[in-house]
């Protein structure tokens, strides 16, 4: 076996640590709004969505393009009144949904941010040391308590009931032997971010001035406006100052407090009782200099911390070392399967060639422990990815630019299944978006953000069309069989732990017929083979054993199926395989 590629993967920057338990978890990112509304005394109020009059909580189960009265009192396209929905989506729902996750094979939590706002996705910060007020049980008595304290003070701060919620939700995540990150969104806040009120309110008499990017004050004597830089231009995003590479310093404290506040939120040096690391939104928008102080910090407070960020590009070493993340978001990865598994616009050998490049950049053993994703709140679901083949990644993914809205049909799920084979069996940590593995499908935001598919609802039918066009009536309902099938790679790669951090070794690729095999080693003895079909035709694959320790009168199982595959006198197996179809294959005794 020629393991010389694999092991300078492996090896890398000896700076670099990964977190150990980051190489054997799978992932499953939810965003909050839109996964469980486990109570309904706490819903978000049209004074503080800004709604119309009129507006009321939408009702979880609706047809997703169907608008309401007070959405049509906004304009005429359904993106004028979608971004004012709110369905109630909480903690406790996320709570409540713990033995789902844990029943599916999931090992780490990662949040859309959770931070109190008035945006559904809360990018759009109000409190950094708070939770979302409708996140939590008591949301008036927990706006009583933010009055209460100076925000820049952290010894004023206290704990309202959505903050004691997350940190429950933590511990019964902790319980269950899993992890859970959150989201930190420290470029950029919102305009009701209690600093940036200051400063809008007093101008340069506030103590705020030099929080953020102004590029002029309010003077009415000089006909000046208030103006500052918004994140990409948009204005309810304004920009934090950042000098030389860092964030300002009193921001820079203010961000240093509540990270400690979140991983150690009892203070006593055991980082048990808070998050086990972080996402970082747009990390690239901030200098390295903050970053590389930001990780020591997470990394004093607990060493096993895992930080993310969420880099869509190939910048793996510029961002993955000792001094900064752990991790980021494989966009690349996805790129890459998109451009083979789905718009068959490279070959198998290109495929296998691109994924080893993206292994060989990263350093010491982040390959293991990257976000492997398909999907998440700023792309297409896979499934209507999959609906829609033959786009540039990530491009052209609206109804408006000719999207197509519809269920997928049951090929398009065999392409889903091959693909989750592959997600689930390759190098680094699957994630799963919440709702892929129930069915769900959608275009990019906001259609991406439609509640969670549950099984003891029942759905109306997807019937309207958001630029009131033709389509199928697509019936909604939780997919049970997908389900099956992630639960069943889920505990597959949890049981071996070849899966989770063997080397790669590719075995068989071929473009004529369209098919894969490759295996994950951690010795001659303990290894996975994985196999793929990606043709419309069944096909044969043979491949060798010489370099595995497998006597030929024993077999390979096929975790998938439980059948059988006998190991011939030549130290070979042949696999027959349907069309989009694969095989996950393991010695008897493994």
């Amino acid at each position: 076996m020629d393991k010389s590629a694999e092991e300078q993967d492996m090896t890398g920057d000896q700076e670099y640590q990964a977190p150990e338990w980051a190489k054997h978890v799978i992932w499953y990112q939810i965003f909050p709004e839109r996964f469980r509304n486990g109570d309904l005394t706490n819903d978000p109020t049209r004074e503080r969505v800004g709604g119309p009059e009129g507006w009321h909580i939408s009702p979880w189960t609706g047809d997703w393009y169907q608008q309401s009265e007070w959405e049509q009192s906004l304009g005429e396209s359904f993106r004028d009144g979608v971004f004012k929905r709110r369905y109630g989506g909480d903690l406790q729902g996320i709570i409540d949904k713990l033995d789902y996750l844990q029943n599916l094979g999931i090992g780490a939590l990662y949040l859309n941010p959770v931070f109190d706002a008035v945006s559904l996705h809360k990018y759009d910060t109000s409190y950094y040391h708070h939770v979302d007020r409708f996140f939590g049980p008591d949301p008036e008595g927990d706006v009583a308590i933010m009055e209460q304290e100076d925000p820049n003070d952290p010894s004023t701060w206290q704990w309202t009931s959505a903050d004691k919620l997350l940190l429950e939700l933590i511990s019964e995540v902790h319980r269950r032997d899993m992890r859970i990150i959150i989201d930190g969104v420290f470029n950029h806040t919102g305009t009701d971010f209690w600093a940036f009120q200051d400063l809008e309110e007093k101008q340069e008499d506030s103590e705020y001035k030099d929080w953020y990017d102004v590029n002029s004050f309010r003077d009415p004597e000089n006909g000046t406006e208030f103006d500052y830089n918004g994140w990409w231009g948009v204005k309810s995003l304004p920009e934090l100052k950042e000098v030389d590479g860092t964030l300002v310093k009193p921001v820079r404290e203010h961000i240093f407090s509540i990270t400690r506040r979140w991983m150690d939120p009892d203070g006593d040096g055991d980082p048990s009782d808070g998050v086990d690391g972080w996402r970082l939104d747009v990390p690239e928008e901030i200098g390295q200099p903050f970053w590389k102080e930001w990780n020591v910090l997470v990394r004093d407070i607990n060493p096993n911390a895992y930080t993310v960020g969420e880099i869509w590009t190939n910048k793996s070493r510029e961002w993955i070392n000792g001094e900064l993340f752990s991790a980021a978001m494989n966009y690349p990865f996805t790129e890459a399967i998109q451009n083979y598994m789905i718009d068959q616009a490279m070959s198998a050998s290109d495929f296998f060639t691109n994924l080893r490049h993206l292994r060989n950049d990263l350093p010491g053993e982040a390959a293991l422990v990257q976000q492997n994703l398909m999907d998440s709140h700023d792309t297409p679901r896979l499934a209507s990815m999959i609906v829609n083949p033959g786009r540039d990644f990530d491009t052209d993914t609206k109804p408006e630019e000719g999207f197509n809205v519809r269920k997928p049909n049951s090929e398009e799920r065999l392409i889903q299944k091959l693909i989750a084979l592959f997600q689930f069996t390759y190098v680094g940590a699957p994630m799963i978006f919440y709702g892929t593995e129930s069915g769900m499908w959608g275009a990019d935001d906001p259609d991406d953000r439609k509640p969670m598919v549950w099984k003891e609802f029942k759905y109306e039918p997807e019937a309207s069309h958001p630029l009131g066009g033709d389509r199928p009536v697509d019936d909604n309902y939780f997919d049970q069989q997908l389900f099956d099938w992630y639960k069943k790679l889920a505990h597959i790669r949890n049981q071996h732990q070849a899966l989770q951090v063997g080397q790669f070794q590719e075995l068989v690729v071929d473009n004529h017929k369209n098919t894969w095999a490759f295996a994950r080693v951690l010795n001659e003895q303990m290894f996975v083979i994985v196999a793929g079909n990606r043709s419309r035709e069944s096909q044969t694959i043979e491949i060798s054993l010489d370099d595995f320790d497998v006597s030929s009168d024993k077999h390979l199982e096929d975790l998938l199926t439980g059948s059988k595959v006998t190991v011939n006198g030549h130290q070979n197996i042949e696999l027959e395989l349907p069309a989009l179809s694969g095989a996950i294959l393991s010695p008897e005794d493994n």
